[in-house]
């Protein structure tokens, strides 16, 4: 019985805490708002929509080369991203590239192509 109670344990331990939404934000934010976007030249906004846990829209956005992440929806936007927050906070610990996720179909995108291409290509994770 005892392996029993150690694999009981290994289990519990092993367990997930819940992520909320205002913690996906802000690790988003401490990534995000330190990238190097000096080679967009454009505006960009693409709204983020989060699915399961931590559910909830925060949006991205590059202005005048900066980086800003805000927890709201943002209705004029150039396009959207719908993840999970497993796959969200992986993009932000750098544990995760943006075109891979896209590539290999976990995270999935809606909207002006040409401008989520711009970001994958100029846009730097610091």
């Amino acid at each position: 019985m005892e392996w029993l109670s150690s694999v009981i344990r290994s289990d519990i331990m092993a367990a997930k805490k819940p992520v909320t939404y205002e913690q996906i934000v802000q690790k988003v934010r401490k990534t995000f708002e330190n990238a190097d976007a000096r080679e967009v030249f454009e505006h960009v906004a693409i709204e983020v929509d989060i699915v399961g846990e931590g559910a909830g829209a925060f949006y991205f956005e590059v202005a005048q080369r900066a980086c800003v992440v805000e927890p709201y929806n943002y209705y004029n936007n150039d396009g959207r991203i719908i993840a999970t927050a497993d796959v969200i906070l992986k993009l932000a610990a750098k544990k995760l590239h943006m075109r891979e996720a896209w590539q290999t179909g976990q995270i999935k995108f809606e909207g002006n192509e040409v401008k989520f291409q711009l970001l994958l290509d100029k846009m730097k994770l610091q």
